[in-house]
């Protein structure tokens, strides 16, 4: 549990607002494009593992702005008009600035193709249609969550799950991306529990761990270990669970690239109940442990209980790009030549995810890569497109101790592309080669974060746009 001792009572970090929670069902249709694996021999989906969870939440607080985050279990976008198609929709329909929406997606590796540049491909004339559906499933939470808003407090905690491993192998002198039982994972959990009027309306949780449990052999879609973990955590607190996911460029599951859903159910229980166990150390809503004084037996004994607490009332933030230099690209056919001798399914569908990232982002020596910063009382959010490294979350939550800050990759856009170490670029690995960014990027993004946290978290905070070094306002916020 995150906590302060503070005098004769236990601090939990807080976050008090008017706070609203929605949940859609965005199951992908049978027969969808599902092919996210180059060894993958189909190209449809022929069911569905579990069901596929759109989750809004929906919080006000003390600067009367308000700011929602959607939660969707989903692969990830390929073009940058994809996500402005979607992310557009739902601002308009909820009548948002940019600033005001955190669009996170699990990513799970065994959803829908979300490119409907694929359309005429197998199962790709499903996938516009799709797109709109997520659209309107998010308008429509989105606005149930606003209605069904009520004052209530997020209490934050910090579990460990040891479900996310280091997935930087190298066997023969080749950078392969699978477990490495020599390397190092963040195992930590965020987690925020939602509650109104003491009755828990919703669970939070942020982990980095790649969902890759599921690949080519499953022809099921599948939110893979989140789905399982959602079933557990909402089981035991009848509560909506929101997952988002952290900084795991280079983290996944040990046990990985199966077609047996039975695997990632097991890991999603891992997770599961790791939550519930941090949940289970925090005291009842809206209280935290106060000393309440000495009994005397054979020893003197100290007695602990539960009293209301207060604070957690500010609210603030937005959004702020900073710029990010290019490495020398190959051009496509370069890339076509390189791979010429690599499996044809492989071959292409590396092409595609080249040109795909590359149309509508770069269009110069460096590019804009926007991050959202929110200060939610005591806790503060951070998300951005990208695929970063763990540096970014652990290095921000070791500059600002006590603060739990949750951080989120594959959030809005542009950018979704892999922020590596250095030492990833200099071994060769797979997210280094594929990343058009060039080395370093991962150290201003971190720097960047740090800023605008650090704006949020000083005395008269204002919104940070702008703020920090080689950062501009985003798009749309000049």
């Amino acid at each position: 549990m995150t906590t302060t001792a503070i005098g004769d009572r236990i601090r939990v970090p807080r976050t008090r607002a008017s706070i609203g929670v929605a949940r859609r069902d965005v199951t992908p249709p049978v027969g969808i494009r599902a092919k996210n694996w180059g060894p993958a021999d189909w190209e449809r989906s022929e069911g569905a593992h579990r069901p596929f969870a759109l989750t809004a939440l929906a919080v006000t607080g003390s600067d009367a702005r308000l700011r929602m985050l959607l939660a969707i279990d989903a692969t990830w976008w390929r073009r940058v008009d994809d996500e402005q198609r979607v992310r557009g929709a739902i601002l308009d329909g909820l009548g948002l600035a940019p600033d005001q929406l955190m669009i996170s997606l699990s990513h799970t590796h065994a959803g829908a193709v979300l490119c409907a540049a694929d359309a005429h491909l197998p199962g790709g004339e499903l996938i516009p249609g799709y797109l709109d559906a997520l659209a309107a499933a998010g308008i429509s939470a989105g606005r149930e969550a606003i209605r069904s808003a009520s004052p209530g407090v997020i209490e934050w905690a910090t579990g460990t799950c040891t479900l996310a491993a280091d997935r930087e192998l190298d066997l023969d002198g080749r950078p392969l991306v699978g477990f490495n039982p020599d390397g190092d994972a963040d195992d930590t959990v965020m987690i925020g529990r939602l509650s109104v009027e003491g009755e828990v309306r919703a669970t939070l949780v942020n982990y980095a761990c790649h969902p890759t449990t599921l690949a080519w052999q499953s022809r099921e879609v599948s939110p893979d270990y989140v789905g399982a973990m959602r079933e557990l955590v909402e089981a035991e607190t009848g509560a909506p669970c929101l997952f988002v996911q952290g900084a795991s460029g280079e983290l996944a599951p040990r046990e990985q690239y199966t077609g047996d859903v039975a695997v990632a159910d097991r890991h999603g229980r891992s997770l599961g109940h790791a939550v519930l166990a941090a949940l289970d150390a925090l005291p009842l809503p809206g209280e935290e442990l106060t000393l309440a004084g000495v009994v005397e037996s054979g020893a003197p004994l100290a007695i602990w209980s539960g009293r209301p607490a207060s604070g957690g009332e500010v609210l603030d933030g937005g959004v702020a790009s900073v710029e990010l230099a290019l490495r020398d690209l190959p051009s496509l056919d370069d890339l076509a030549e390189e791979w010429k001798d690599i499996d044809p399914r492989s071959r292409a569908e590396r092409l595609g995810r080249a040109r795909n990232l590359r149309d509508g982002y770069i269009d110069g020596p460096t590019v804009s890569h926007p991050v959202w910063a929110w200060r939610w009382g005591d806790a503060v959010i951070v998300g951005h497109p990208g695929e970063a490294y763990s540096p970014l979350q652990t290095g921000l939550r070791a500059r600002f101790p006590g603060t739990p800050i949750v951080v989120m990759n594959l959030t809005n856009g542009p950018g979704f592309v892999y922020l590596p170490t250095r030492e990833a670029y200099d071994r060769g690995a797979y997210q280094a080669w594929q990343t058009p960014l060039a080395p370093g990027a991962l150290e201003l993004l971190e720097n960047h974060a740090a800023s605008l946290v650090a704006a949020l978290l000083a005395d008269g905070a204002a919104t940070p746009a702008g703020a920090g070094t080689n950062s501009r306002p985003h798009e749309g916020e000049k």
